[in-house]
């Protein structure tokens, strides 16, 4: 058995443990980023935390933030801790509301750099939608006053791939794969009228574009964005850079 001395080694990390604990908390109750000074003089930025954003601009502008903190590597990590799981225990406040494709290099609070409590996510192949995900869609907008929607395709979509192969030689999928490839239909047929280099990344920009604008004209969620009070984005992921770009709808 190994004894560990209480020397001034452990009594200075205790020390240090504290600080770095009641700092944490201070920045939690008032909403400001707070920097921890370490022994060694070394500065490091606290998780910010603070109201979510309440009207569509913020939030997108905030989603866009953490999107360019993932593609440079400056994360942050907000919002993921013990602390944040018990304020939320209660109640929730998600000021966005991302739906996209199942592919595991597409998670969308990563993409955004967001924590808990921030997003309602959800995820089918290739953004396949129906009543179920469209009304998990409208869930948030409807009930808590979530101001964003986003739309989220990305670059080399296997789902969208198979779709299209499979509509366009006629052979169904397998099993409710072939579900799938019906509800990408209509972006196969706007794909086959435009043409392009690529079919695949055309279907699924066109995908995309045809989700966000079914989802903003819908007669539920239409009335809140012609209010201003929700804006619907459809975005597109790149899998080499990581960047989020925005096809349409950005909130001015």
């Amino acid at each position: 058995m190994s004894v560990v001395a209480d020397g001034p080694g452990r009594r200075t990390l205790l020390a240090g443990g504290v600080a770095l604990a009641a700092a944490h908390l201070a920045g939690c109750s008032t909403g400001e980023v707070v920097h921890v000074v370490s022994k060694a003089g070394k500065t490091t930025p606290a998780p910010p935390t603070g109201p979510a954003p309440d009207s569509p601009k913020a939030a997108y502008e905030r989603l866009m933030e953490g999107n360019r903190r993932w593609v440079t590597g400056a994360l942050r990590h907000p919002d993921r801790d013990p602390t944040r799981r018990e304020l939320l225990a209660a109640k929730q406040q998600p000021y966005g509301v991302v739906l996209s494709c199942i592919d595991s290099r597409v998670p969308p609070e990563l993409v955004f750099d967001t924590g808990l409590g921030d997003l309602f996510v959800m995820r089918t192949g290739g953004l396949a939608v129906g009543p179920v995900v469209t009304g998990s869609v409208e869930y948030g907008p409807m009930t808590s006053g979530t101001p964003l929607i986003v739309v989220l395709g990305h670059q080399r979509c296997g789902a969208v791939s198979a779709a299209y192969k499979a509509l366009r030689e006629g052979e169904p999928l397998p099993g409710n794969l072939q579900a799938i490839a019906q509800a990408l239909r209509p972006a196969y047929e706007q794909t086959v009228r435009d043409s392009g280099a690529d079919p695949v990344e055309t279907m699924s920009r066109a995908q995309v574009k045809l989700t966000a604008d079914g989802l903003r004209g819908n007669r539920d969620l239409a009335p809140l964005v012609s209010r201003g009070s929700l804006a619907v984005v459809s975005a597109y992921y790149s899998l080499d850079t990581g960047q989020v770009e925005t096809l349409n709808g950005a909130p001015a």
